[in-house]
């Protein structure tokens, strides 16, 4: 039998009732039809069909075009901590399984495939990165940190600093302001320089939690970059957009005759030429920082040849106003 509850109760569009059903996370702003009562932004509310179906509970936000991000389609389910920590615990037993040698650096939390809507944290060595870029995690922040430092440092794990990458533009569309900075809490520290080298695919990286991109190294290409040394073996390689130089390092380690990555970022290539030279990949792997899109016309205007061609580009569009310029790119 369903618990009773208190949430506010809303109805969806047949549409929305569609796409939940069949697992997507989301109720945007223009698929809720009626709402039983007020409610605060950050709340939990459950989600009903036009017909008064349970479809799941999610929690709400007006400052937001994705009105309601779903969490549970479970009617028995409570909010309290011990839901929270079971659901870190199995993400965490997850990524321990998948991840093997490489868990001391590793993506343990994936926002929605992980059930928590907006939330990612990165692992480096000692150090969690976190973003939390919708206003619920926000609000549970506090909560969520104390039982992920918990559960790690229950299975042996080392964790020293929390660092917040919360220097994001998506957070102001969820109502919050941008910052960063190390996170506050007994036994963590705030004196850490933001530098820390990681090793994944057995190859070892500095990487820059404060200054880099996003949270400082794009953990989640992992598999991909493991793939390439597949490819690479006695090839002339071009890494574009090369970031840090994993694609680049990656091609190396697996024998590639040269490798030339390009990045428009002057600190990303001093970062890729380090990386580099930490491998013992110099000799091999070299870094040019230019232009892309100039570089590729030039290079076919020459007639230069590589046998891989490594494309991993930021997104170009992430609104339909700028798609006819994506399609240019």
């Amino acid at each position: 039998m369903a618990q009773t509850r208190d949430f506010v109760k809303i109805n969806v569009t047949p549409k929305a009732e569609n796409s939940i059903r069949k697992g997507h996370p989301w109720v945007y702003f223009d698929e809720i039809t009626d709402c039983s009562a007020p409610y605060e932004n950050g709340d939990l509310v459950d989600v009903f069909s036009s017909k008064n179906r349970y479809l799941g509970t999610g929690f709400i936000n007006d400052h937001s075009k994705i009105r309601v991000r779903i969490i549970s389609r479970n009617t028995n389910d409570r909010f309290d901590e011990a839901f929270y920590e079971r659901r870190l615990r199995h993400a965490i037993d997850y990524r321990r399984t998948v991840m093997g040698e490489d868990f001391s650096c590793c993506r343990l939390i994936f926002g929605e495939a992980d059930y928590f809507p907006g939330l990612t944290v990165d692992r480096f060595e000692n150090v969690l990165v976190v973003q939390t870029l919708s206003l619920a995690m926000e609000k549970l922040k506090d909560l969520l940190m104390r039982l992920l430092v918990g559960i790690l440092r229950e299975y042996g794990e080392v964790i020293d600093a929390v660092y917040e990458r919360n220097d994001v533009a998506i957070r102001q569309l969820e109502g919050m302001e941008q910052y960063t900075g190390f996170y506050s809490a007994e036994g963590l520290r705030s004196d850490l320089d933001g530098k820390v080298i990681i090793k994944e695919n057995g190859i070892k990286y500095n990487v820059d939690y404060i200054n880099g991109q996003k949270t400082g190294f794009f953990l989640d290409q992992k598999y991909n970059r493991l793939a390439i040394q597949k490819l690479c073996k006695g090839k002339k390689v071009l890494d574009c957009f090369t970031h840090t130089g994993s694609f680049a390092l990656n091609a190396g380690v697996a024998g590639a005759s040269s490798v030339l990555g390009v990045d428009a970022s002057d600190l990303a290539v001093a970062q890729a030429t380090e990386n580099a030279a930490l491998n013992g990949l110099s000799d091999t792997v070299k870094f040019k920082c230019c232009d892309v899109f100039d570089l590729l016309p030039e290079l076919e205007a020459v007639g230069e040849k590589y046998d891989v061609v490594i494309l991993d580009p930021p997104a170009f569009t992430k609104s339909r106003s700028s798609i006819k310029n994506a399609t240019k790119g």
